[in-house]
């Protein structure tokens, strides 16, 4: 069984918050991969299904940001996870929007979230940050992270949830290389100008027409009998 943890807070009033792009992320690959219903359990809602061929959970704390390893601890501790089984999605201001980066273990950099999980259950867990920018002063980043995605921000951010969905199965199969590159197909799809260069090389080379023969040189013949060219040197003499 692997676990992956959404970050958020509960509830519809933070529902479209930068915060909860975690619980985005989770409900987004539940969608997408038909996943169980989710159900309310380890103080939190979780969700069932397969990703590849891995068993997965994914997990939703329910007891707001700051306490969200109360709800990991508990899921830990029924299906007997190690720090290896674990993955934790959650928002980065220091990343650019729509960006997204992985990373196994360390700090967690200020994120109440990680604070809580690394307090509860260790730092060893697998990390999938997901860029939301930064309101530029650190006095702005409380309600910044607490507001809705603006709507220019939708197009990004579909992008994302869906290179997310679509690497799904390589995060839970432990080929963070392989989920990286789904999410940029996603992200950062080659131009039109590259595709139609691909399809220009692809496509089969029609052949030359077959270079034309010249016309063969028509000579004049003499068809004068011989007294008539007899008479006729004379005449010209």
């Amino acid at each position: 069984m692997k676990l992956i943890v959404g970050l958020g807070n509960p509830g519809a009033k933070y529902a479209g918050n930068r915060h909860n792009i975690g619980f985005m992320a989770v409900e987004r690959i539940a969608a997408d991969h038909g996943f169980g219903p989710w159900k309310s359990v380890f103080k939190g809602e979780a969700a069932e299904g397969r990703l590849g061929t891995e068993k997965v959970l994914l997990l939703k704390p329910g007891t707001f940001m700051n306490l969200s390893g109360q709800s990991v601890q508990g899921a830990m501790a029924f299906y007997k996870l190690g720090l290896d089984d674990i993955t934790v999605l959650h928002d980065e201001l220091d990343l650019a929007p729509g960006k997204c980066r992985i990373k196994q273990g360390g700090g967690h950099a200020g994120h109440n979230g990680l604070r809580s999980i690394s307090a509860t259950v260790g730092e060893g867990y697998g990390r999938v940050r997901l860029g939301i920018g930064h309101p530029g002063h650190k006095d702005a980043v409380a309600a910044y992270v607490l507001h809705d995605f603006a709507k220019a921000d939708q197009d990004w951010l579909d992008d994302l949830l869906r290179g997310i969905s679509d690497g799904a199965p390589h995060l839970a199969a432990g080929d963070g290389q392989k989920f990286m590159n789904a999410v940029a197909l996603r992200v950062a799809p080659p131009r039109s100008s590259d595709r139609a260069k691909s399809a220009v090389s692809a496509a089969p080379q029609a052949k030359s027409a077959p270079e034309a023969k010249p016309a063969p040189v028509v000579q004049d013949v003499d068809s004068r009998s011989p007294m008539q060219k007899l008479l006729d040197r004379f005449r010209q003499g």
